[in-house]
């Protein structure tokens, strides 16, 4: 049976690739050869494009590609009150690659503006999306992200010298921000996260042991978090989150499977669905879903591969959806890409064809297992 309701049979995580046009904007801007109105006004146009084409493909939702986005992450964080983008001597470590030298710190006491710049680019978006008769889905990074990238050490001692406060506010904000994305009209809002993939990953918790932070009890930190930013949710919103090992130029930073997090991710915090990540070895076996309480919340296997445009054999998607099904019921999963295609603006190692025809594949595979 479809759904009629987000998360979708077939759905998709949220970045993709950028057009040629965006990349070349944003050069010329970085020249001081155009306007920052000139941008905006070449994203609106491509986003436009990019919501039909969503639609022509038969999916129930549009994002906007995250096409005004640098990183996934590090736009929203930077814009909250209290945060401030810099740059450190080194990026972020993929398998055999680094980022961009930017992050994200905690200078101030943490809020949730009321002009935050993405709630005018979800606007636009919901505009589009209408008119294209899908769904608009924003995306946001999860309030753990904004803690367990940086740690103690990119939050100021003199604004919170106790993390307890910290955490608080952290909550605070983003129910703010929910109730913010809600008025402007968003009824599918996504929690990007990569942290409970490190939760899972030795070489990640090591890392945090390292840099002097203590990963033990974070689990059940970030559920109270991520609980208190959704309690005032209307009912008529669905927030769901997507869990991440890592999207860079089709590299990647975790491994390990959901076990060590799944009952405290799935039966503990309360969102309505889990795009998991289950293209490789990495992400372990389905076993970890039979923590999925029984009733409306969905996970949205992510057995499609968005790192490389190789298309996935048909049936062998459909095996794999009957092997989660084995611990999970088939009604509360759906279907997506593994990650989004651009989870920064330098994209993945594959072509738009190649991303358009994942995304179709989807849509096919959905329609042949739930029906129309």
């Amino acid at each position: 049976m479809q759904r009629t309701k987000a998360p979708f049979r077939a759905d998709e995580v949220g970045s993709l690739l950028r057009p040629a046009k965006i990349k070349e904007a944003r050069a010329r801007l970085e020249k001081g050869e155009i306007s920052a109105d000139d941008l905006r006004k070449i994203e609106d146009l491509e986003i436009e494009k990019v919501v039909h084409k969503q639609a022509s493909l038969g999916l129930k939702l549009a994002t906007d590609g995250e096409f005004r986005r640098s990183w996934w992450h590090f736009d929203f964080l930077a814009k909250l009150t209290g945060c401030e983008m810099f740059h450190p001597d080194t990026g972020i470590q993929f398998a055999g690659v680094e980022t961009r030298h930017d992050a994200v710190r905690v200078i101030g006491k943490l809020d949730f503006p009321d002009d935050h710049p993405m709630l005018d680019h979800f606007r636009f978006l919901k505009k589009v999306a209408d008119q294209a008769h899908v769904t608009a889905k924003m995306t946001i990074p999860s309030p753990a992200v904004l803690h367990f990238r940086g740690g103690r050490k990119a939050i100021s001692k003199d604004v919170y010298p106790d993390l307890d406060t910290f955490y608080e506010d952290l909550g605070k904000t983003y129910r703010k921000a929910v109730k913010a994305f809600y008025d402007a009209g968003c009824r599918y809002l996504q929690f990007d996260d990569t942290v409970w993939a490190y939760l899972c990953s030795p070489d990640e918790l090591q890392k945090a042991r390292e840099r002097g932070d203590n990963p033990e009890g974070l689990q059940q930190i970030y559920a109270r978090v991520i609980n208190y930013a959704l309690a005032e949710k209307p009912a008529d919103m669905v927030v769901t989150t997507h869990v991440c090992r890592g999207n860079f130029r089709s590299t990647w930073i975790s491994s390990g499977g959901y076990e060590p997090v799944a009952e405290t991710m799935l039966a503990g915090t309360n969102y309505d669905g889990y795009f998991l990540e289950y293209d490789s070895d990495r992400a372990g076996g389905f076993e970890p879903l039979r923590f999925l309480p029984k009733g409306n919340k969905v996970v949205v296997v992510g057995v499609i591969t968005s790192k490389f445009g190789e298309l996935e054999n048909k049936d062998a998607i459909k095996r794999r959806l009957e092997e989660a099904a084995k611990f999970a019921p088939l009604e509360q999963l759906a279907l997506s890409p593994q990650c989004g295609f651009a989870s920064t603006e330098e994209g993945n190692i594959l072509s738009e064809e190649e991303q358009w025809a994942k995304l179709s594949l989807a849509v096919d595979i959905a329609k042949e297992v739930w029906g129309n």
